[in-house]
């Protein structure tokens, strides 16, 4: 392994150290033991789900309990609104417009943070355990502190997401909701031990358990590296042209274009909410709430039904066939039997429709399906579909980046001695 690499991915275990660190940093002002109290008794409904997506920050109320979701709410605004807009896209395009663009991703963040830490702020003010209340100083000056806290909170977040990005290996804030994720199973395997130890839970349904986990994987594994070649022709002039580089020849396009980002804004729109309704006293309302809690039946069908819905959605904003079609009409080269142009644009779209059809229900199925078998044997919902999913298709991701930076190490060695 080269030095280089070394120092990679060295920079990206210490920064994801360092937001476990800030994981355990409380917001000034509550009390860490009622509000631990409050998760500890909500543990299975969508504040528990909250809390699992945090690495247990919010149980502990830290400075990072809104997590990274506010930074990936923006950014998927901003795809929304480059995808509607073509000026906003154009921008995107540009390196300097993409500075621009990234930029305002960044005061959208600030914005939804603010709302968010304001909201979660003036809704402790009802909390209490144990004849305490969750906020041991004023209210007037809780607030303030709670929401300038959680905002700091969240902008190192996003900076240590940037970071790893830059300067370490793999994409930054998916590490970053992955480590949240693995941080949390240890405990989750205790519980489960300790659940077995206790008789609460039989010995055959932790062998069922472990049996859903695995199929899962290896059907995540399976899809996730599963993709449709189209092959590509080129003329003579463009192969002369480039015989000294490497031209490919075929467009590969993923079974899953939409990656991870589906079943977690499913998650955050569906948790938000089942954890805002939670509150209330009213039997009717509090019906709403326990249907919307993970592991209901209610729940899994619209987690379904957002995830297809957003599957397409995001496919759609980063596959663009227009795109693709003019590159290859500028390169000189086409697909066997399709003109190039018009055609050859609808006929990628229609490939990557197929392929998307297939990879929503996929991604559908492994978010609810796993997650109901689980929860029907009464172990901690850490093993439900969306975290193995996120684990696993972060890990698969960061191993390719791994790989390709050996490769291309290799090569430049090679190209050092004159091969």
């Amino acid at each position: 392994m080269s030095k280089d690499l070394t120092n990679k991915i060295l920079i990206t275990l210490g920064f994801l150290f360092a937001y476990r660190i800030l994981s355990y940093v409380p917001v000034p002002g509550v009390n860490v033991d009622v509000i631990k109290q409050f998760f500890d008794s909500n543990s299975n409904n969508a504040l528990g789900m909250v809390n699992m997506f945090s690495g247990n920050a919010v149980s502990r109320l830290s400075i990072i309990s809104l997590g990274i979701m506010p930074y990936i709410t923006a950014s998927i605004i901003m795809e929304l609104l480059a995808a509607t807009f073509p000026t906003l896209g154009q921008m995107k395009k540009e390196r300097d417009g993409m500075t621009k663009y990234m930029q305002i991703i960044r005061y959208a963040t600030v914005v939804i943070t603010l709302v968010q830490a304001v909201g979660v702020s003036m809704g402790l003010q009802s909390m209490s355990g144990g004849g305490q209340s969750a906020i041991m100083i004023d209210m007037s000056i809780f607030v303030p502190v709670a929401a300038f806290s959680m905002l700091t909170g969240t902008m190192l977040l996003m900076w240590i997401g940037e970071q790893i990005t830059q300067r370490g290996i793999g994409n930054g804030i998916s590490l970053i909701i992955f480590a949240g994720i693995v941080s949390g199973i240890p405990s989750a395997i205790a519980g489960t031990i300790n659940l077995v130890n206790t008789g609460d839970l039989n010995f055959l349904s932790v062998i069922g358990m472990f049996a859903v986990i695995l199929i899962t994987i290896g059907a995540i594994i399976y899809v996730e590296l599963g993709e449709r070649r189209v092959p590509i022709s080129y003329s003579r002039k463009t192969m002369m042209d480039n015989q000294n580089k490497r031209v490919m020849n075929y467009i590969p396009i993923k079974v899953n274009l939409s990656g991870v980002i589906p079943p977690i804004f499913a998650s955050a729109i569906l948790m938000m909410p089942a954890t805002l309704l939670h509150g209330s006293t009213n039997p009717y309302v509090l019906a709403i709430s326990d249907a919307l809690s993970p592991g209901g039946y209610l729940f899994n069908i619209l987690m379904f039904l957002g995830v297809v819905f957003f599957a397409f959605f995001y496919a759609s904003i980063v596959f663009n066939a227009k795109d693709i079609s003019e590159n290859l009409k500028k390169q000189g080269g086409f697909i066997p039997g399709v003109r190039p142009g018009a055609s050859t644009e609808g006929f990628i779209n229609e490939v990557a429709s197929r392929l998307t059809f297939g990879g929503a229900i996929y991604l559908g199925l492994i978010s609810t399906l796993p997650f109901i078998l689980v929860k029907a044997m009464g172990v901690p919902f850490y093993f439900g579909g969306v975290a193995v999913l996120i684990v696993v298709q972060v890990a698969l991701d960061t191993m390719r980046k791994i790989e390709a930076q050996i490769y291309m190490n290799k090569y430049n060695s090679l190209n050092t001695v004159g091969l």
